[in-house]
């Protein structure tokens, strides 16, 4: 069954994608492994107390902006969703791929029925990360990552009730959904997406996959 989901997941992505940074380019060709530009700073993480799996850590405020994602990083954002909090996010995400000379191409999950291709469309793809922006795509991403270990994601604004190791989180008091029927450690507030938390949130998130900091939550609270 997984090949004609994904089949039909590639068309989507053909009609829906599209790309800024060095959108010409074409990524079936060889591809350096991304690497970060610059450090984090003091209290992003203390390496000597690394955190557990699924663990949950607080970085320091702007620990995270001496890293870069070298030229040309090759990102896909998965969306759905016409809701402020999820339109904030693809915003911020679209902005920092912009400033940092990222190679974005986007795919928008219409419907119900188009989350999951959306996603495995998304892997098709070939992509160095795979950012995920709306509530209604958490579900979905906890049904397929698990099965894609080699494939880095990142979900902004809410998280995954039991991420795997290639699955790393950014959220917030106000947006720690973590999927249907599922508790949440704070009240969803769509009024926490804020332009600055959001902008934050893609940022630091990419700074923790760059240096291999995965399979965490990291909690932005401080903002």
């Amino acid at each position: 069954m997984r090949r004609p989901i994904r089949a039909v997941a590639t068309l989507a992505a053909a009609a829906l994608v599209a790309g800024c940074g060095a959108a010409g380019d074409d990524w079936s060709r060889p591809h350096p492994s991304p690497a970060p530009v610059g450090t984090l700073g003091p209290g992003f993480i203390d390496p000597s107390t690394p955190p557990t799996p699924e663990g949950t850590v607080t970085p320091a405020a702007g620990s995270w902006t001496g890293v870069h994602p070298s030229r040309g990083y090759r990102v896909v954002l998965v969306t759905a969703g016409d809701d402020r909090p999820t339109q904030e996010l693809v915003t911020a995400v679209k902005e920092w791929a912009k400033a940092e000379d990222v190679d974005l191409r986007t795919i928008v999950a219409k419907d119900p029925h188009d989350l999951i291709p959306t996603i495995t469309g998304a892997m098709d793809m070939g992509p160095d990360l795979i950012v995920s922006a709306g509530n209604d795509l958490i579900d979905p991403m906890a049904t397929v990552t698990a099965s894609h270990l080699s494939q880095q994601f990142l979900v902004v604004g809410a998280e995954l009730a039991e991420p795997t190791h290639n699955v790393t989180a950014v959220d917030w008091s106000g947006a720690s959904f973590r999927g249907e029927g599922l508790g949440m450690s704070s009240t969803y507030d769509p009024a926490s997406f804020t332009p600055e938390r959001c902008s934050a949130a893609i940022r630091a998130g990419v700074a923790a996959v760059l240096h291999n900091w995965t399979g965490i939550v990291i909690w932005l609270d401080h903002l």
